[in-house]
């Protein structure tokens, strides 16, 4: 069985096709690697109201090709990185085998069968907390983001799909213990893309900033 490692971190089930697509977007050449508290970024994040008019999934194009010149798409190559005993990459990407820890709920789980790759924040969140202004390049890079180890989180399907689009106001892992890394990398994705928050995910965040995670530091780099 998997040892209890947990190594990664929807708003969509896995693909596991390759695409023809341009890998995604790096930090910009230099951009700094922020560190603080929780408190202190969650005071960073800027407030705006919510709204999801004109959002559909297709706005954000993935999987794409990935990073590596592999095969494998963005989501496939999150669940061989993410995976805690490797599972066997035959031709065109096909994975078989494996395991992986599901930080969410703490459930081990064996072949990728009942498992989600997801967007550590939705797509539909993102959406709302800005990218609607984005160009098409910049939310495909988002999409695909493997720049940072927290963007994109091998999960199992059932908290992917009870989670939904739903932010830390109105859900968080069952896993009591995730909270404080859920929510640290909820910040660190919403400042490494410039996102806004509005006021009840503001306080919710706040209520984890100042109380249980207070001690929980965030890190990010800007993706401009």
């Amino acid at each position: 069985m998997i040892k209890n490692i947990a190594r990664g971190l929807a708003a969509l089930s896995l693909t596991l096709t390759p695409l023809l697509a341009a890998p995604p977007a790096p930090a910009a050449p230099g951009a700094p690697t922020e560190t603080t508290t929780l408190a202190d970024a969650v005071h960073r994040i800027p407030a705006a109201d919510e709204n999801r008019d004109g959002y559909a999934r297709a706005r954000f194009r993935h999987w794409n090709a990935g990073a590596k010149a592999d095969g494998c798409d963005t989501g496939a190559e999150v669940l061989i990185a993410e995976a805690s005993e490797a599972p066997t990459v035959r031709g065109r990407c096909r994975i078989t085998g494996g395991e992986w820890l599901s930080y969410f709920d703490a459930q081990e789980v064996e072949g990728t069968r009942k498992l989600d790759v997801a967007h550590l924040v939705p797509l539909a969140e993102a959406w709302d907390s800005g990218a609607s202004e984005w160009s098409a390049a910049r939310r495909e890079a988002y999409a695909n983001d493997l720049g940072a180890p927290s963007s994109l989180v091998a999960v199992t399907s059932r908290t992917h799909r009870a989670r939904g689009a739903k932010d830390p106001s109105h859900w968080l892992p069952p896993q009591p213990s995730a909270h404080c890394r859920y929510v640290s990398e909820w910040v660190a994705t919403k400042l490494r893309w410039d996102l806004a928050a509005d006021p009840a995910e503001l306080d919710a965040l706040a209520v984890f900033g100042s109380g249980q995670c207070k001690r929980t530091v965030v890190r990010y780099q800007a993706v401009r």
